[in-house]
């Protein structure tokens, strides 16, 4: 039996607990909108007190005994709710399976090119379903296909676990893996890594080029004087020569 209070259904509602006249019960706990105990009220003088506040009495715990209510602004209330709910689901991260699909005489470049598909799948938090499909009498050995999916798996062990073993569903064989704890890291530590690398190279360049700069700032100082040491010796030659003449004489 629905109770209904001036046309309106008085049950809780999907979209949030009951409020003000809504509250059918003789007595109820009250707390104020500063979060202190009012103590057990009649319905009447509850919703009179949020009344006089100009808040609303909401129902928190409909199931205690007496059912504890609290004044508040309900509408503001709603909406803070919904904002969080909003922002909550704009964090949440939505898991994808993503497929990858290969044959059994798959060369080893298409081979390169779907495992870095698979990889990149699960370095983005998704799962990565790999799909071996058999064309003809290919059917007849899902030995291969299943040595194709291993090789997969073992390929991509670093950063997938094996969700779902091989199975074959009519000429499909499929195997899923998620990623695991590992594969946020090694991206991580793969964005970093490159950097270093980066600045790595850049510095080695830097110190190559220092070298021959130094060596050649150094060979035109020697070229440079050399020149002046040379005259100076030959004028000091110049002049023991002359001396040696002028005792002779």
């Amino acid at each position: 039996m629905v109770l209904r209070s001036r046309g309106r259904d008085i049950r809780p509602t999907v979209t949030g607990p009951r409020i003000n006249r809504d509250i059918r019960v003789p007595q109820v706990r009250v707390i104020d909108e500063e979060g202190e105990q009012m103590g057990i009220l009649t319905i009447d003088d509850a919703v009179q007190a949020a009344e006089d506040r100009d808040l609303d009495l909401v129902e928190v715990a409909p199931n205690s005994d007496p059912p504890v209510c609290k004044i508040m602004d309900y509408g503001r209330y709603k909406y803070t709710q919904q904002k969080k709910g909003k922002e909550a689901k704009k964090r949440q991260k939505i898991v994808e399976l993503k497929e990858v699909k290969m044959r059994i005489k798959i060369d080893q470049h298409d081979y390169e090119f779907k495992k870095n598909h698979a990889e990149r799948f699960l370095l983005d938090g998704n799962k990565a379903k790999v799909t071996i499909m058999f064309r003809g009498r290919e059917v007849t050995h899902p030995d291969l296909g299943r040595k194709l999916l291993d090789r997969v798996a073992n390929d991509l062990i670093e950063i997938g676990t094996i969700e779902q073993r091989p199975i074959l569903e009519g000429r499909n064989m499929t195997m899923i893996l998620v990623p695991n704890k590992a594969a946020a890291k090694i991206k991580a530590a793969g964005g970093a890594k490159g950097k270093s690398d980066k600045s790595s190279t850049v510095t080695e360049e830097k110190e190559t080029l220092k070298a021959p700069l130094a060596e050649s700032l150094k060979k035109e100082a020697d070229e440079a004087a050399a020149p002046a040491d040379e005259p100076l010796e030959q004028e000091k030659e110049k002049k023991t020569g002359e001396g040696t003449d002028n005792a002779e004489a």
